[in-house]
C-alpha cells in the first residue's frame, strides 16, 4: 500500500489547549505522525510518497475562501499585534449572540471555531494545508488505479466544518478527497469514520447531500466531545435524508460492541454501493487512549482492516485520532495491514 507524508507536519506543534478547565500541554502532537511512519517502514508497507502541491482550488470545494484567508493569514496578524504564544480563542458566538463576522482578529477566531483545541502556531497553516495534500495525492493514487492508499495526515481534519476550526483540526482531508474523487467523476462516495470521536465537521459539510455517505462510530456525545453533533437520530435533511449514520456507543464499549456497529456501518456502505470508500482511520478507541473510554486492543485492527476490505471497493485510509502515542503506529498500521491480507 502506498503512504504519502509530509515532514511539514513537524511545523504545527501546539504548546497547549483549554481541556478540562486547565490549559495543559497538547495531546495532538508531531511524535503520533513520526511513529506511524516508522511502523510504517518496519513493516515494510510500501513506498512512502511526498504529496504533490494540488494548490487550494481543491480545498475550496469544502472551506470557504473567507475562511482560508483568514486562517492563512491569521499568525502574520498576531504577530503584527505583537502576540505571544499560540493564538487560541476565548469568546465564540453562543446561542444569544450575533453570528457576525467582527474586525478584529480574536473575534474572528472565535467565529471561526468552536473550541479552544486548535491552538495557531507559525507553522499551523502550512502543516494543514500539506496535509490536505497528502490526502489529495492519496485520492490520485487511486484515482490512477490503486485499490487503496494511506495519508498519513497530521493536523487530523474530520472535526473541521466549512468554516469552522476545532478539535485539533483545521481543513477537512477526508472530505477533501471525497470531493476530489466526485469532482473527478465518481458517483457516489462513502465515508466511514472510526474516530472515538464523532466526526462533526464531515457530517456537517455532507449533510444535506446523496453523493457522499456518511457512517460513524463514536463515543456517545451526551457524554463525548463533540457533544453537540453525533446522535443516532441525525440521518441528513434534504437530498441528504438517509446518507448519515451515527452509532454512539457507551463509554467502556469492548471489541464486540463495537465491532456489531462495524458490521451495522458496512452494511450501510453495501446498500449505497459506493464507488470508493474514504476512512477517517482515527485508534483512539485503543484502551489505553488517555481522551478517550473505549477498550480495543491492538489485535482489533487487524480485524477492522478486514472487515473494510470485505466491501470490496477502492479504499483511501485518512489519518485522524489517535493519542496512545507509543501503540499509535502499531494500531494504524495493523488497520492497514489486515486490509492488505484480507
Amino acid at each position: 500500500m502506498l503512504t504519502f507524508y509530509s515532514d511539514d507536519h513537524h511545523l504545527h506543534h501546539g504548546s497547549c489547549e483549554l481541556i478540562d478547565g486547565q490549559l495543559l500541554p497538547c495531546f495532538e502532537t508531531p511524535q503520533r505522525a513520526d511513529h506511524i511512519l516508522q511502523r510504517v517502514k518496519d513493516r515494510q508497507l510500501g513506498d512512502v510518497q511526498a504529496p504533490t502541491d494540488f494548490g487550494r482550488a481543491p480545498i475550496e470545494r469544502i472551506h470557504s475562501a473567507a475562511y482560508l484567508d483568514f486562517f492563512h493569514g491569521a499568525w502574520a496578524r498576531w504577530q503584527a499585534q505583537n502576540g505571544h504564544g499560540d493564538l487560541l480563542p476565548f469568546t465564540w458566538p453562543a446561542r444569544t449572540l450575533r453570528a457576525v463576522i467582527p474586525r478584529d482578529l480574536h473575534g474572528q477566531l472565535g467565529y471561526y471555531s468552536f473550541d479552544g483545541g486548535a491552538p495557531i502556531t507559525a507553522g499551523t497553516w502550512q502543516a494543514a494545508y500539506s496535509a490536505a495534500q497528502v490526502a489529495l495525492s492519496a485520492q490520485q493514487a487511486i484515482s490512477n488505479g490503486a485499490h487503496s492508499a494511506f495519508a498519513l495526515c497530521r493536523p487530523p481534519g474530520h472535526h473541521a466544518a466549512g468554516e469552522l476550526m476545532g478539535g485539533y483540526c483545521y481543513l477537512n482531508n477526508a472530505a477533501i478527497a471525497a470531493q476530489a474523487f466526485l469532482d473527478q467523476g465518481k458517483q457516489r462516495v462513502a465515508i466511514l469514520d472510526v474516530d472515538y470521536h464523532h466526526g462533526n465537521g464531515t457530517q456537517d459539510i455532507f449533510y444535506s447531500r446523496n453523493d457522499v455517505l456518511f457512517a460513524s462510530i463514536h463515543g456517545d456525545p451526551a457524554e463525548e466531545f463533540p457533544f453537540f453533533l453525533g446522535y443516532s437520530d441525525e440521518c441528513g435533511e434534504g437530498a441528504g435524508v438517509g446518507c448519515n449514520f451515527n452509532y454512539p456507543l457507551a463509554m467502556g464499549s469492548p471489541w464486540d460492541v463495537w465491532s456489531a456497529a462495524l458490521d451495522q456501518a458496512c452494511q450501510r456502505i453495501t446498500e449505497y454501493d459506493a464507488d470508493v470508500i474514504v476512512v477517517s482511520l482515527g485508534v483512539d478507541t485503543f484502551k489505553d487512549d488517555p481522551i478517550s473510554q473505549f477498550k480495543l486492543d491492538s489485535p482489533d485492527y487487524l480485524a477492522i482492516g478486514r472487515r473494510i476490505a470485505a466491501l470490496g471497493k477502492p479504499t483511501l485510509f485518512v489519518m485522524e485520532g489517535g493519542y496512545a502515542v507509543e501503540a499509535i503506529g502499531v494500531n494504524a498500521v495493523n488497520v492497514l495491514e489486515g486490509f492488505e491480507g484480507a
